[in-house]
């Protein structure tokens, strides 16, 4: 399995100057007629209450191009060649900003169409407002890639089971939650997920939930390949 490091916050946009950033490929957006797309490095965009962010962060990267007709509905046309490290993460994002003491419910629903080629995973990557921990779900991976620490055992939370993995990036620490098999649609209740984190295992105390991210983390797209986020909903209260 591939090791992942990571030294970004895909959250955050990283400067105004770098929203500038060249453009890494030149691939057309899909057939419909998109809403909204872009091949900038940090091209991004704000539509119903999601921030949509292309986010090509690695190195060794290829072309890259990001589209949207709303929010929840987007996807990604990219070329990265088949070389190891993580070349990219283009996500959703929700804001939350609530500590997890404050949270009644926190939810997510999904329903994509992924490659069966390529090495990536389809992930939740989920930050407290501090940029301490990163707690990511991966509801399905393909190909040579593997979570970042070491083996906590699994457990079933928030509908699924799933092994966890812990480790640090000489950022933050980074909680792995891999799904014992592949989905390509379905819901995750996340509240119980950080909770275990919190209550049960004591990794961290009552943050508060800043970002919900849902999005492709791609090793290699040989070739260029499509992700597509047919749907998606992030619901807390």
């Amino acid at each position: 399995m591939a090791t992942r490091t990571r030294s970004r916050l895909s959250t955050a946009l990283l400067a105004p100057a770098l929203a500038l950033g060249a453009t890494v490929g030149l691939a057309s957006a899909p057939a419909q007629a998109a809403v909204w797309n872009s091949c900038d490095q940090w091209g991004n965009t704000t539509l119903n209450g999601y921030m949509l962010y292309n986010n090509i962060w690695g190195s060794g990267t290829g072309s890259q191009c990001i589209w949207a007709n709303s929010g929840t509905n987007w996807g990604v046309w990219a070329n990265h060649p088949n070389t190891g490290g993580i070349k990219s993460y283009p996500n959703a994002k929700k804001v939350v900003n609530k500590p997890i003491a404050s949270l009644a419910s926190l939810t997510s629903g999904y329903n994509v169409t992924v490659p069966s080629s390529g090495a990536y995973n389809t992930s939740y990557d989920i930050w407290d407002t501090g940029y301490k921990y990163e707690v990511m779900l991966w509801v399905n991976k393909t190909g040579a890639v593997g979570p970042l620490g070491s083996s906590q055992g699994s457990v079933t939370l928030g509908g699924s089971t799933w092994s966890v993995y812990k480790g640090n990036n000489g950022s933050n620490d980074v909680f792995s939650f891999i799904r014992s098999s592949n989905s390509s649609s379905g819901t995750v209740n996340i509240l119980p997920i950080l909770k275990w984190i919190k209550d049960t295992k004591g990794w961290f105390g009552n943050v508060t939930i800043g970002d919900v991210q849902f999005g492709y983390e791609i090793t290699s797209s040989s070739g260029g390949l499509d992700f597509t986020t047919n749907s998606l909903t992030v619901s807390s209260s």
